[in-house]
């Protein structure tokens, strides 16, 4: 019997402006590439409840980055290479034929969900709508002799003449890892062995997940997300990781040189993210808008998860700044309010409306921003200008989360704000915090400070509907 997927019971958190699921589940996006004169992106999904389970691809394309529609499931587990599930991978175009390449997800049958073993595998399309499975997978059968069972998330790109692909993993002494590959035509590939590895359980992880190198402003960049990091009083706060080391990639010995980990977005729901190079040569970023340990309310409601709004990163001193992509302005619905002011007491910024960017502009002085409705208190962030530490408050949940930035004079921020999430960049993406929260009216939005500051405002409402999920 075919299931029916599940329906979406109540509308009160769905997003007004990001990539959610049209009901069931999402998490990490997938394949995130440019083709035929679409971005597309793929997600982690379960179409037949709000919980993880067999993950099939989602897809959605758009000609913008900002107005998305759903396209039918690109992959859906099963078959032999798969049976379990089709995990996280890459998409990659060669001779006009987009190409996915994603691990497959096999259990031993004994009930035991640690008890697996996985591959990779190809699927391509030539009309980037409908896919087909390579008849000779799995391409990469099984994990190398001295890895463990941990091997996913395939990340594919080309460079010279050849392409290259590398894996999350595990060694054998259960330390994180990523693992390099070598083929000239996507479908024989080499194994050329371990890239980089994790110094230590506690301090680095004992997976990595999700990788990603790519160069940017002449440096690489490997993007990933450990698990097992311990946390630190005011950093690696969440269940797993997100993150990324800056350093050089040496195709000839086939190793990454790099310096210390860097969290890469410092909020309570941001992981797995994943990135693009797009047409302009920008490389943008899309990452899954939870966290594992998420409690996510709107699975009451029949869906759960979304993506995040879709960044441009760069490089500025060795670390990785994240600004929301410039094609957001389209969503202004017009040409915004424009204030001035004097915080000798708290001032309202925003009432009644879900969907509105907030620009603040301000002098290097202690502020204090407070998202509440009418019966709760939301989210709080605090600016410290002594120590230049920027603190989130989610009342829900009952912690913090921490940031530092650099000396600046000027304090400049941008805030996304959606039905149910709001994103916030520091500093052209300096620092960047990306939470949930959940409301059944319009937050409002005040900002207040001690130093009695004046500062700049630009608002502006947002489009809704935007997306056809």
């Amino acid at each position: 019997m075919n299931k029916e997927p599940i329906t979406v019971t109540n509308t009160r958190y769905r997003l007004g402006y990001h990539i959610m699921p049209k009901s069931g589940w999402i998490n990490d996006p997938n394949g995130f590439t440019y083709y035929n004169g679409y971005y597309h992106i793929f997600y982690q999904h379960y179409p037949y409840a709000p919980e993880w389970g067999p993950m099939h691809w989602g897809h959605a394309r758009s000609k913008d980055l900002v107005h998305w529609e759903t396209l039918p499931i690109a992959l859906t587990p099963g078959d032999e290479e798969d049976k379990n599930g089709c995990f996280s991978g890459t998409a990659i175009e060669k001779d006009d034929r987009l190409y996915l390449f994603y691990t497959g997800h096999h259990y031993y049958g004994d009930n035991d969900p640690e008890y697996f073993w996985q591959n990779q595998n190809l699927a391509y399309s030539d009309d980037g709508v409908h896919f087909i499975k390579y008849e000779k997978n799995a391409i990469i059968p099984q994990a190398p002799e001295d890895n463990t069972h941990h091997f996913r998330d395939p990340k594919v790109w080309q460079h010279g003449d050849s392409y290259y692909m590398i894996v999350g993993s595990q060694n054998k002494d259960e330390l994180g890892r990523i693992i390099m590959y070598r083929s000239e035509d996507l479908l024989k590939w080499e194994y050329l062995g371990p890239v980089n590895e994790s110094k230590g359980k506690q301090t680095e992880g004992y997976m990595w997940e999700c990788p990603d190198l790519f160069e940017v402003d002449d440096k690489y960049v490997f993007l990933f997300s450990p698990q097992g990091m311990d946390a630190e009083e005011e950093q690696y706060l969440n269940l797993f990781q997100n993150g990324y080391f800056v350093g050089e990639l040496d195709y000839e010995s086939h190793k990454f040189t790099r310096g210390e980990f860097k969290e890469l977005d410092h909020g309570h729901d941001f992981y797995a993210p994943q990135t693009m190079q797009a047409p302009d040569g920008r490389r943008i970023l899309i990452g899954w808008m939870a966290m594992w340990e998420s409690e996510m309310p709107e699975k009451h409601d029949g869906w759960s998860g979304a993506l995040t709004l879709p960044r441009e990163l760069y490089l500025k001193n060795n670390h990785l700044y994240m600004r929301p992509v410039s094609e957001l302005t389209t969503l202004r619905i017009n040409d915004g309010t424009h204030n001035s002011l004097n915080l000798n007491q708290p001032r309202l910024l925003l009432n009644d409306k879900y969907h509105a960017e907030i620009n603040l502009k301000g002098p290097n002085k202690n502020f204090n921003i407070e998202f509440k409705n009418a019966n709760n208190q939301l989210i709080s962030l605090t600016y410290d200008a002594l120590s230049h530490k920027f603190s989130l408050y989610r009342f829900d949940k009952g912690d913090y989360r921490y940031s530092i930035i650099k000396d600046s004079d000027i304090i400049n921020l941008q805030l996304y704000l959606d039905t149910s999430s709001v994103e916030i960049f520091i500093n052209d993406g300096e620092s960047v915090f990306t939470e949930r929260y959940y409301s059944e009216e319009p937050p409002q939005v005040w900002v207040s400070s001690n130093d009695n500051i004046l500062i700049e405002s630009s608002i502006y409402e947002l489009k809704n509907n935007t997306i056809s999920f």
